[in-house]
């Protein structure tokens, strides 16, 4: 199974935002433990640099935490195409259109998100970290 992993999950992880922490931890240690291949926007990746490096202020903890996310997460690439696409969806959140734009390159399962409604009409469904996680440990149990 591949997923998208919006911007805001990682950043509840890295930041330790509540009460988002533990279901986006569960989600990045089911990428980390192999049962979910997981997607990182590669543009998402200079704003998450951008808000851990501005609450904890040291670049080699920052950047030693980006580098732990590159050896666990696939990147999806930001190319021409996507760019294309996303604007050819014309939705209120651009960054949402492009990232939408880059799951559907990648045929991911689906995007992981606390902004669901933000992704206008998807033909990828958006779940939150928390759905997500309960809706895997359900059909794993069955």
């Amino acid at each position: 199974m591949k997923a998208l992993i919006d911007t805001n999950v990682v950043l509840d992880v890295l930041l330790g935002r509540e009460p988002f922490y533990a279901s986006s931890l569960a989600v990045m240690r089911m990428v980390e433990e192999g049962k979910l291949t997981g997607y990182i926007s590669s543009f998402a990746i200079t704003d998450i640099f951008y808000f851990v490096q501005k609450k904890f202020k040291e670049t080699e903890l920052v950047y030693n935490k980006i580098e732990k996310l590159s050896r666990i997460f696939a990147f999806a690439a930001i190319t021409e195409s996507t760019v294309k696409t996303a604007l050819s969806l014309r939705w209120k959140d651009f960054e949402d259109a492009v990232q939408y734009a880059a799951a559907r390159e990648r045929d991911v399962d689906y995007i992981i998100t606390r902004n669901a409604a933000d992704f206008e009409n998807p033909r990828v469904p958006c779940v939150s970290p928390s759905d997500f996680v309960a809706g895997f440990t359900a059909k794993k149990s069955r």
